[in-house]
C-alpha cells in the first residue's frame, strides 16, 4: 500500500520580502515559518526547504541503516544521524552530508561502514536526491 504525505505552504509577498508558513498536513504535528533570509543566510526560529530536506534525509537514512543492521543479524542499540544539506543562492542544493554514529554490538568498523554506505545508496530520500552529491562519515560509538 502506498502512503502519500502532504505539507502545505502559504506564501505572502515577494521572494525577498515575503514569508510563509509550511504545515505538516499528514501528521498535523507542526507548522513552521519560512522565508528567503532563512534560506539564503540562515535565521534562528525560521526554517527553510533544505532544513526540511535534511530532516527527511536523516530520518530515512536511519531507518534504512536500522533495517540493514537487523538483516545482517546485528541490530543497533541506537543510531544518530545528522544530515547537512547545503544550499547556495543561484546554484541550488549542492549536496547532503550524513554524519552517523551508532551503537551496534558485535560489528566491526568495516562492516558498519559497508552497511552505512549501502543505506546511503538505497534509502528512498537518497535516491530522490540522486542529482546531488551525498557524502557520509559513519562510525561506531
Amino acid at each position: 500500500m502506498a502512503v502519500t504525505s502532504e505539507a502545505t505552504t502559504v506564501w505572502k509577498g515577494t521572494l525577498f520580502e515575503g514569508s510563509g508558513d509550511v504545515a505538516l498536513d499528514s501528521s498535523g504535528l507542526a507548522s513552521f515559518p519560512v522565508n528567503w533570509k532563512a534560506r539564503a543566510e540562515g535565521a534562528e526560529g525560521t526554517t527553510n526547504p533544505e532544513e526540511l530536506l535534511a530532516a527527511a534525509h536523516s530520518s530515512c537514512f536511519s531507518m534504512a541503516l536500522s533495517l540493514g543492521l537487523a538483516q545482517a543479524g546485528t541490530p543497533a542499540e541506537s543510531i544518530q544521524t545528522t544530515a547537512a544539506v547545503t544550499f547556495e543562492a543561484g546554484k541550488g542544493v549542492l549536496g547532503s552530508h550524513l554524519l552517523v554514529s551508532a551503537r551496534v554490538p558485535g560489528l566491526t568498523e568495516e562492516q558498519f561502514e559497508a552497511l552505512a554506505e549501502d543505506a546511503k545508496k538505497n534509502c528512498p530520500i537518497s535516491q530522490a536526491l540522486a542529482g546531488v552529491p551525498i557524502t557520509i562519515e559513519a562510525e561506531l560509538a
